[in-house]
């Protein structure tokens, strides 16, 4: 396991020659730059080598503001869970994407002391919870098939400390079940919505024809036959006649949770912004 600072120099080529951690910690001895700029740009930039099969970018979260999610499929047990444990000594929490039972099971024998709790199809590793960031995400699901996909979604939604609310198994097959559920997401006010479908994906633009925020669309693989692998899903989406709606890869519940938590957090900023009266940050 090996520390570098590699990257940093692509992120600030102006540290020239020398080692970018020697140069900011000059800075610092010289009080041209303060502790806490220090420790940011450092944590932007640290990239952690493990075992010559991963290459862990350590400072995503406070660079992007998206933590970084462990994807499972085609990665060993062993792997999984040493990626994890690594992790966690610099986050409360890791979000892994679409473990297996044997994924699972290396986990908790790896870290036996640590909480894990199923979201969907993921799991989410750690204990406590992200603070609160102010912003707001909605969310349906069209059949009850789509939750596995969707509450991944909510969860790395939830985890860029955005508050949810959802309602399941509101599709076009009784498109009347929508009408209630949309009055309380007015009432929550949400900055986006995450919407669900498989089968001809039709929700996502009933409900962006109903709504005055950007709506995600997220095609499931649920479905028979021909283009039930959420083909048919997602081309529907994609071709769809309402404004405002943007869509993700079939069931790409990070994408969807990722996009969802940055429109609502930027949202946010610009509520607090309002009310304080002072400039927002920079993107």
């Amino acid at each position: 396991m090996l520390d570098s600072y590699l990257l940093a120099t692509l992120l600030y080529p102006e540290a020239g020659g020398m080692d970018e951690l020697e140069k900011t910690l000059a800075a610092v001895a010289r009080g041209e730059l303060s502790p806490e700029s220090a420790a940011g740009r450092l944590k932007r930039g640290e990239v952690r080598y493990l075992g010559g099969f991963a290459a862990l970018d350590l400072g995503r979260s406070v660079r992007k503001g998206v933590p970084e999610v462990v994807y499972a499929r085609g990665k060993s047990p062993a792997q999984v869970a040493g990626i994890c444990a690594t992790l966690l000594e610099s986050c409360e929490r890791v979000i892994v994407s679409s473990p297996s039972p044997e994924h699972e099971v290396k986990i908790r024998a790896t870290l036996p002391d640590t909480p894990l709790r199923r979201a969907g199809r993921s799991v989410v590793i750690g204990g406590g919870e992200p603070a609160p960031s102010g912003g707001r995400v909605g969310a349906l699901s069209a059949g009850t098939s789509d939750l596995p996909v969707l509450e991944e979604a909510l969860a790395v939604a939830g985890e860029m400390g955005a508050s949810v609310m959802v309602f399941h198994d509101v599709g076009v097959a009784g498109v009347h079940r929508l009408a209630a559920p949309l009055e309380e997401l007015r009432e929550f006010d949400p900055d986006c919505l995450v919407v669900a479908a498989g089968m001809e994906g039709a929700l996502p633009s009933v409900v962006s024809g109903l709504v005055a925020v950007p709506v995600i669309g997220l095609p499931t693989s649920t479905g028979y036959g021909l283009g039930g692998d959420g083909t048919a899903a997602i081309l529907g989406m994609l071709q769809s006649c309402s404004p405002g709606l943007c869509v993700v890869n079939v069931d790409n519940g990070v994408g969807a949770g990722a996009t969802a938590g940055l429109i609502a957090n930027r949202a946010a900023i610009g509520r607090t912004v309002r009310e304080n009266g002072r400039k927002s940050g920079p993107i």
